[in-house]
């Protein structure tokens, strides 16, 4: 695949937090209107690929090409610029307690584009009422909703601004199995609405063979596989195999410590 068909490419990038190697010169590139999803364990570098990518995290080497440009030598202004064409659903909801939920939904706008809150307030709705929920939920606080409605209004504050590159971090996490599913529904139509780029990191292979056009595997720090989602079952690569079968045994040895 060429840059120009590319909308995020990662080359040779590195990253260490003292001696420990996260990101071992990983090669990653995500096609323009497509959905990535990268598979791998905890502490194989999943987390800390998505924040270089946001410029939240410098990585020593490589480059992290960002619609044909090099965003580890953006300045300021090129990097603000570049955020805005990110919506990010966090780990976890990340939802902000003392706002009500319209408020969250729409923070973005308000705070990062300066949007008057009654228009902010009017999109919010609009983009509540897209994952299922009515306007009544967005009077209401974090606090009162269940899992699955948080998980829907951070989906909703992802695709508010209609970005167009999403990043999805562990979406159907804390979930039982039927409002997962519910949520990776969601998740097709929001990014084929859009026409955006997604890049998702999970361990949830259910997930991930849904919402994907392609995976790849992240493991101590290098990606060891990626291609369609067609082909995972028949990777010929004993590690994804162990992966997405969940087997004990196999190459990826877990430490645990013995009595």
């Amino acid at each position: 695949m060429s840059d120009t068909q590319a909308k995020i490419a990662l080359k040779g990038v590195h990253k260490r937090f003292g001696r420990k190697v996260v990101l071992d010169g990983v090669d990653l590139e995500v096609p323009r209107g497509k959905s990535l999803v990268v598979i791998g364990g905890s502490g194989s570098g999943k987390s800390v690929m998505i924040k270089c990518v946001l410029g939240l995290v410098r990585p020593e080497k490589g480059e992290i090409l960002i619609d044909g440009r090099d965003s580890t030598k953006f300045d300021t202004d090129e990097r603000e610029a570049a955020l805005r064409k990110f919506g990010m659903l966090f780990q976890g909801s990340a939802l902000f307690d003392s706002l009500k939920v319209w408020e969250n939904v729409a923070f973005g706008l308000i705070q990062g584009r300066r949007m008057k809150r009654d228009e902010a307030k009017q999109i919010a709705l609009e983009k509540l009422a897209q994952v299922g929920l009515g306007a009544e939920v967005g009077e209401l606080s974090p606090a009162e909703l269940s899992g699955g409605m948080q998980k829907r209004v951070a989906l909703a504050r992802a695709i508010a601004a209609e970005p167009e590159m999403i990043f999805f971090d562990e979406p159907t996490t804390g979930l039982d199995p039927i409002m997962a599913d519910v949520i990776n529904d969601l998740i097709i139509s929001c990014v084929k609405n859009l026409g955006a780029t997604a890049l998702s990191i999970t361990h949830d292979m259910a997930s991930a063979r849904k919402i994907a056009d392609h995976i790849a595997m992240i493991y101590k720090g290098k990606i060891i596989w990626h291609g369609p989602v067609e082909q995972i079952d028949n990777s010929g690569n004993p590690y994804v195999d162990q992966f997405i079968h969940g087997r004990a045994e196999g190459p990826i040895r877990m430490e645990v410590l013995k009595p």
